[in-house]
């Protein structure tokens, strides 16, 4: 059995993605902000081990939401990785969450910098099965659906 207990994303501004993650999706800090300088650590620290000796400064925070899934946020400052070019058909493309308010969501999601990115689109004609695409301030899209997975796909 697996499940998924978090996602991680890179964004240029730490406390901007808590604050809008906190409050457009309801999302609490769970862990953090961390603040991570190589220099004050031993070589053989897990972070230089998976990001790489050339990384320098970077900050991150564990943020939660209420069905347990959380966002691991990672402000990279030293280098700043700015300059890598975004491939949006190769990889991790985007993360979907359920809630409860669909329109209020996006609304919010507006509100605070984020943007509509779809329509709403209803995928079961008569059941209340609808998804829409959003983004971040940062650029990473962010699928809502007022159901789960299982519900809206399966006996499909």
């Amino acid at each position: 059995m697996s499940a998924i207990t978090h996602v991680g994303l890179a964004v240029p501004d730490l406390e901007k993605a808590i604050d809008w993650y906190r409050k457009v999706l309801d999302f609490y800090i769970l862990a953090g902000p961390f603040d991570f300088n190589a220099a004050d650590e031993n070589p053989e620290v897990m972070t230089l081990d998976l990001q790489g000796a050339e990384l320098k400064k970077m900050r991150n925070v564990h943020l939660m939401s209420s069905s347990g899934v959380g966002i691991e946020l990672f402000e990279f400052q030293d280098p700043t990785y700015h300059a890598e070019q975004y491939a949006p058909h190769a990889g991790f493309f985007h993360i979907c969450l359920i809630v409860d308010d669909l329109v209020g969501t996006i609304e919010r999601a507006v509100q605070h910098g984020g943007k509509q990115r779809s329509k709403i689109w209803n995928i079961n004609k008569g059941k209340p099965h609808y998804l829409v695409y959003t983004e971040d301030p940062f650029g990473h899209i962010i699928e809502l659906y007022t159901r789960s997975t299982s519900e809206i796909y399966g006996n499909r």
